[in-house]
């Protein structure tokens, strides 16, 4: 799994780029699966919906199961982001959000490099993210919603909500951006909406401003974000729970590129 020349460019370009239909039916069927099994776990690394137990995203799913633990090095992902960042690569964060059907609340318009700079001092944004689609992402379920081109602008905002949603992870409501700031990316930048077949794959900038509204459709929308970042790019800050921030910062040796199947 290669990019083109003109992916990159159109990467570089617009701080996204969407690849549709990447892992087959029966690949997303046993991500699915496993999810469903971790969602399961109770711990910090589970969080759910405010006054609510729907789970609102889970993180670290490599690490405890087998389906993610190969997407993570699945040279689908590693290849392409070792095209565009340099083929020493750690997952940086690994996470699962997922919005259930009829109330899945929405993700404020935030940058992630933002919370990543403030809560782990990174020293640069040299990170990637891969969005793998676990169901049918349509206009009814809550799509993310990027700004084209708004990676160039670097960060936007350098601090965070002194009252936090939180206090198991960042959310974007902490550092999320103004109406008055958003008027003037959307009028520069425009929207977009990525949508597409559940195994499609959506790469995005750390930098590219981004959310996303709740799902008020029948339908789920889960999404898998894996987060790498260059070796070489490490924390300086007072390390978070690994759950959060990945403390194996060895380069990633890419994997065989075998179907991801189910496991017991």
């Amino acid at each position: 799994m290669t990019l083109t020349s003109d992916e990159i460019a159109a990467y570089e370009r617009d701080g996204l780029l969407v690849l549709a239909d990447l892992f087959s039916p029966d690949e997303v069927a046993a991500l699915r699966v496993a999810f469903e099994r971790d969602a399961t776990i109770e711990g910090d690394h589970r969080i759910t919906e405010p006054g609510r137990d729907a789970v609102r995203a889970v993180y670290a799913s490599h690490m405890r199961q087998a389906e993610y633990a190969t997407l993570a090095r699945h040279p689908r992902l590693l290849v392409p982001a070792q095209q565009i960042l340099g083929r020493d690569l750690y997952v940086y964060q690994f996470k699962i959000n997922a919005k259930p059907r009829f109330g899945g609340d929405g993700w404020s318009w935030h940058q992630d490099y933002t919370a990543w700079q403030i809560v782990d001092d990174l020293p640069a944004p040299r990170l990637i993210n891969f969005v793998i689609f676990l169901d049918d992402v349509t206009e009814f379920n809550g799509p993310i919603v990027f700004i084209p081109g708004s990676h160039r602008d670097g960060s936007v905002r350098s601090d965070r909500r002194e009252r936090h949603r939180s206090e198991q992870h960042l959310d974007p409501d902490d550092i999320s951006l103004p109406p008055s700031k958003m008027d003037d990316l959307v009028e520069r930048y425009g929207m977009v909406g990525p949508k597409g077949k559940a195994g499609s794959v959506v790469i995005f900038h750390p930098q590219i401003v981004h959310g996303s509204a709740a799902n008020i459709s029948p339908y789920p929308r889960r999404v898998v974000i894996a987060t790498y970042n260059e070796v070489g790019n490490i924390p300086r800050g007072r390390p978070r729970p690994e759950y959060l921030v990945c403390r194996d910062t060895r380069p990633l040796r890419v994997a065989d590129d075998v179907a991801i199947c189910a496991t017991a």
